[in-house]
């Protein structure tokens, strides 16, 4: 048997005590109401749908490493505890609230905090990405989605019109509307906000950024710039959107075309981070701070 202390280093192993299974498994049952309103919301939200590979990938990263921490001691931790009981204060109060990213947030706080209960802070230290990636499946609340999306709409619009000025197609904006020659309207809806390019990228940014930059600034950089990009992303796409329906069809703001070229803008937006990336990488910073 485990008995937590504040830095204890014990010889057990985790697989020989039964209670970490049991508290596994009632953790899970405590929280399959919240995790399956969780799945509903990655299958009816688009925003979200890469919610269902989030997990995967989290239990991949912890097991692509199991090699190094089968060799890491076992330092029980009392802060553990301390996490555990945190986490299911926030499960209680946003289940009562109705609060549903504070409850499925603690899911993520309380697989952490058990953690570093049983394992210690060096194993946790090993895996504590899986833990931070498993966040970006959690939607964000919806008074910030809300808050958030129509500034957004503006600017994205704003921008785009400018840009569409510069190359010379003439236009007036009202709003996030863009009344482009003909009497065509473009609205940028709140679909087309860039949230959603935003939320997915800094996904796939923060794990890219812990693969390939070794350097802790850097890293943080990379990851934080899939915020400007994806932005960027999105005004081209307008952009795009804008001169192919004054140009050929207004098809292009709907159906398949309309599709595709979120697609493609998505693309170039993800081959962007990787070229800024690579020059991270290319580029040394005169500190190191790895260690």
């Amino acid at each position: 048997m485990v008995e937590p202390s504040t830095d204890s280093e014990q010889t057990t192993t985790i697989k020989t005590d039964p209670k970490v299974y049991i508290l596994i498994m009632i953790a899970v049952l405590v929280y399959l109401p919240v995790l399956g309103d969780l799945i509903v919301d990655w299958y009816q939200d688009s925003n979200y749908s890469h919610g269902f590979l989030i997990i995967p990938v989290s239990v991949w990263l912890i097991w692509r490493q199991r090699r190094e921490l089968a060799s890491v001691p076992i330092r029980t931790s009392s802060w553990g505890f301390a996490g555990i009981l945190i986490a299911l204060a926030i499960f209680i109060v946003g289940t009562a609230g109705a609060e549903y990213f504070s409850a499925r947030f603690s899911f993520v706080l309380l697989l952490a905090s058990m953690t570093l209960y049983f394992l210690g802070w060096m194993f946790l230290h090993k895996v504590w990405f899986a833990f931070f990636f498993m966040l970006f499946m959690i939607p964000i609340p919806y008074v910030i989605y809300y808050t958030v999306t129509f500034p957004m709409q503006l600017f994205a619009s704003k921008i785009a019109s400018v840009a569409l000025g510069v190359i010379g197609l003439p236009l007036v904006r009202f709003g996030n509307v863009l009344h482009l020659p003909g009497g065509q309207a473009l609205e940028v809806a709140e679909a087309c906000s860039g949230l959603r390019s935003i939320v997915a990228l800094l996904a796939l940014g923060a794990l890219y950024a812990f693969f390939t930059q070794e350097n802790r600034v850097k890293a943080v950089i990379l990851f934080l710039a899939t915020v400007p990009i994806a932005i960027f992303g999105n005004v081209v796409r307008i952009s795009f959107t804008a001169i192919g329906t004054y140009s050929v069809s207004e098809r292009f703001v709907e159906g398949t075309l309309h599709e595709m070229a979120g697609m493609l803008v998505f693309l170039f937006s993800l081959v962007m981070l990787m070229i800024f990336g690579s020059l991270l990488k290319w580029k040394e910073l005169p500190v190191d701070i790895t260690s």
